[in-house]
C-alpha cells in the first residue's frame, strides 16, 4: 500500500512503453557502505536508509518467484549521487565520526510475461548519459581505482586553421561553440600560450561556454 512509485512506474511502462505483459513492479533502493561498523550499519538501515513505518528492509536480495526478472541501475562513475551523498552525511552526523563511503543503486523486480520487452524496459530506465546497469553481486570495496590516461591528444595544426578550417573543426568535434568562439580560443592559444591546445582543454572550454552552463 505504500509502493506508490512502483505502481506508477508499472503504469508508465504498460501505458507509455507498451509492455503489455507486465503485471507488477517492485523498486528496491540498495545501499552499500564502507568504513562503518556492523552496529552503525544496522542503525543506518532503519534510521537513515529507510522509514520503518512504510519500508521493508533486507540485508540481501529477496528470493525471486518463477517468472520474475531483475536488474539494477546505478550512476556512472563521476556522476553525483544525491541519495548516497545525503546518506553518507547523515551517518557522519549520527556517529560524529569519519564520513563513510556510500554507494546507492535502484533494483527493479518485474512480474509478468516478458521476452524482448525486458530489454526495452532496461533501455527505457537506464539513461546511458548518466547511469549504467549495476551488478547484483556484493562489492569487495567501494574504493574504485581508475587508470589515468598515459597521454592526451594534442590538436596539432590548430593554430594554423583558417575560418573554413575552424568551421570544419567545430563539426568534427561536435562543439557547442560558434565560429567566433573557436576563433577567440585560437587567438588565445596563439598569442598567450603559444602552443596547440590538447583536446581536454577544448572540451572543457566548450562545456563551460555552452548556454546551459554559463547561465
Amino acid at each position: 500500500g505504500f509502493d506508490g512509485a512502483a505502481r506508477a512506474l508499472c503504469r508508465e511502462l504498460t501505458e507509455q512503453l507498451g509492455v503489455r505483459g507486465l503485471e507488477r513492479v517492485r523498486v528496491l533502493n540498495r545501499y552499500d557502505v564502507e568504513g562503518v561498523s556492523e552496529e552503525v550499519f544496522h542503525m543506518a538501515a532503519v534510521n537513515i536508509f529507510s522509514e520503518p513505518a512504510v519500508d521493508v528492509t533486507y540485508l540481501e536480495l529477496p528470493a525471486l518467484n518463477a517468472g520474475q526478472r531483475i536488474f539494477a541501475r546505478e550512476y556512472l562513475p563521476g556522476q553525483f549521487d544525491q541519495r548516497a551523498d545525503s546518506c553518507s552525511q547523515c551517518i557522519q552526523l549520527a556517529t560524529q565520526g569519519e564520513r563513510p563511503a556510500v554507494k546507492s543503486a535502484q533494483i527493479y523486480i518485474l512480474d509478468g510475461v516478458l521476452s524482448d520487452e525486458f530489454a526495452a524496459v532496461k533501455h527505457y530506465l537506464i539513461n546511458p548519459v548518466e547511469s549504467r546497469e549495476a551488478s547484483l553481486e556484493p562489492y569487495d570495496t567501494l574504493d574504485t581505482k581508475y587508470e589515468l590516461p598515459s597521454d592526451v591528444a594534442v590538436l596539432e595544426g590548430f593554430l594554423e586553421l583558417d575560418r573554413q578550417g575552424l568551421a570544419d573543426f567545430i563539426k568534427e568535434y561536435g562543439l557547442a561553440m560558434d565560429l567566433d568562439d573557436i576563433a577567440f580560443c585560437q587567438s588565445y592559444f596563439k598569442e598567450k600560450e603559444q602552443r596547440d591546445p590538447i583536446i581536454t582543454e577544448i572540451r572543457m572550454i566548450d562545456t563551460y561556454w555552452s548556454d546551459h552552463c554559463r547561465h
